[in-house]
C-alpha cells in the first residue's frame, strides 16, 4: 500500500537533478525561444532510485517532442524537498526561467515531517501566486496521505489542493500517484518511490490536465 512519505536522505540526488536543471533547463541544446515548463517537485518527480532520463517528466519532454509542442522542461524538483523549499528556490527559477508552465508537486515531505496544514496551505498559495505574477500558468498536482495519519488530517491534507484549485482557477492533477497507489509492484523496495514501469502511468495523470494549459504549433 502506498505510503506517502519521502526521505530526507535522498536529497542529494535531488539536489543533482536541480542543479542539472539549472544549468541546463531544456534537458538538450534546443533554443531558448521556446516556452519553457518548470516542474517544481519532490523525489516523486526527481528520478529517485530510477535509471536516468526515465522518470515521468523525462518521459513529458519525449512526449512534448513526439507530438511536436515546442517546449523546453526544466525539471528543479529535489528529492525531499518541502513546500518552504519550494517557496525558497521559486523566485530564482522565475527570474532566470521566465517559465509559461509551472507545475507544482509539492506537500508529501510537510506531512512526513508535521507541519502544520496552514503552513502547508501558505506555501502552496504563495508559489501559485507568484507564477501566477510572473506570467505562468499553473498546474498543482496533488497528493494523499496513508490512513495512519488519521481520516481527519488525511482528508483535510488532500482537501487543501482541491480547495487552492478552486481558489487560485489553476487545473489540479488530483492525485499524481492515482492507479498504482494499491499495486506493490508498481513501487521500488521502500513501497514509497514508484518503479520505471510505473512513471508513464505518471505522466498519463499530469498530461490530461497539462495538455490544454500548451500552446501548439496550430496555435
Amino acid at each position: 500500500m502506498f505510503a506517502a512519505t519521502f526521505s530526507a536522505s535522498a536529497q542529494a540526488a535531488g539536489n543533482a537533478t536541480a542543479a542539472a536543471a539549472m544549468a541546463n533547463p531544456t534537458g538538450s541544446n534546443t533554443q531558448q525561444a521556446k516556452p519553457t515548463i518548470i516542474v517544481l517537485g519532490d523525489s516523486l518527480s526527481a528520478e529517485y532510485g530510477l535509471p536516468r532520463d526515465t522518470g515521468w517528466v523525462s518521459l513529458m519532454r519525449q512526449r512534448l517532442s513526439s507530438e511536436r509542442i515546442d517546449y523546453n522542461v526544466a525539471n528543479a524538483s529535489i528529492s525531499g524537498d518541502t513546500t518552504s523549499g519550494g517557496r525558497a528556490r521559486l523566485p530564482a527559477l522565475m527570474q532566470r526561467l521566465k517559465p509559461a508552465v509551472v507545475i507544482v508537486e509539492l506537500g508529501a515531505n510537510d506531512a512526513l515531517r508535521g507541519v502544520p496544514l496552514d503552513t502547508t496551505e501558505d506555501n502552496l498559495r504563495t508559489i501559485i501566486e507568484q507564477a501566477q505574477q510572473g506570467h505562468a500558468k499553473v498546474l498543482l498536482v496533488g497528493m494523499y496521505v496513508p490512513p495512519n495519519y488519521g481520516p481527519d488530517y488525511t482528508q483535510k491534507f488532500h482537501g487543501l489542493y482541491g480547495q487552492l484549485s478552486k481558489q487560485l482557477r489553476v487545473p489540479l492533477v488530483p492525485f499524481l500517484l492515482a492507479g498504482i497507489e494499491d499495486k506493490p509492484d508498481m513501487f521500488q523496495s521502500d513501497q514509497i518511490h514508484p518503479t520505471q514501469q510505473a512513471q508513464p502511468l505518471l505522466l498519463d495523470n499530469v498530461w490530461s490536465a497539462l495538455k490544454p494549459l500548451l500552446r501548439t504549433s496550430s496555435q
